[in-house]
């Protein structure tokens, strides 16, 4: 991500030492961290509908497991991946193959809010639905991949019967 929003050299030179920084300022920050609207609600309907859910993140292995506490996801989430199971994270395909290994399933759709989500899984030959959470435009999104963009995490779950995740 430093050579990308940086440049190679910045990244060579210094960009350890740039990781090793985020890394120590968000751990500090870690504890203001809260669950986008909805967000559990999600979770709650997707299991009610039977879907096999696996949370799939760069995140290191002790922020995803935080992140899962502050959903109370452990009892909804079939699994989760994180930046430690894989040797690329997004936009590389690894940790959707993860999360499709993990679920016991070649096909699947995935939930994102970057390009970066959209493009993994793109190369993975999954299917995004976009959410407008992450800063990014539904441009952006759609142009990364998703096959469709949804407002917000609510609205996703009011629409899902409009998504590939209906109820057959």
């Amino acid at each position: 991500m430093v050579e990308s929003l940086l440049s190679p050299e910045v990244e060579e030179r210094v960009g350890d030492d740039i990781r090793a920084a985020e890394k120590a300022l968000y751990l500090q920050l870690i504890h203001e961290v809260e669950p986008l609207p909805g967000a559990r609600e999600l979770l709650l309907e997707l299991k009610r509908r039977g879907q096999t859910i696996v949370l799939v993140s760069s995140a290191k292995e002790a922020e995803l497991l935080h992140y899962v506490e502050l959903l109370d996801a452990r009892g909804l989430a079939d699994s989760w991946t994180s930046s430690g199971d894989v040797e690329q994270t997004k936009p590389d395909p690894d940790l959707v193959h993860a999360g499709l290994e993990k679920a016991g399933q070649k096909e699947a759709v995935m939930v994102g809010d970057s390009p970066w989500d959209c493009i993994a899984a793109k190369k993975a030959g999954v299917e995004t639905l976009g959410v407008l959470t992450g800063g990014f435009s539904r441009e952006e999104l759609e142009e990364a991949g998703a096959v469709a963009v949804f407002d917000s995490i609510v609205d996703l779950r009011e629409r899902l019967d409009e998504t590939p995740l209906r109820v057959e």
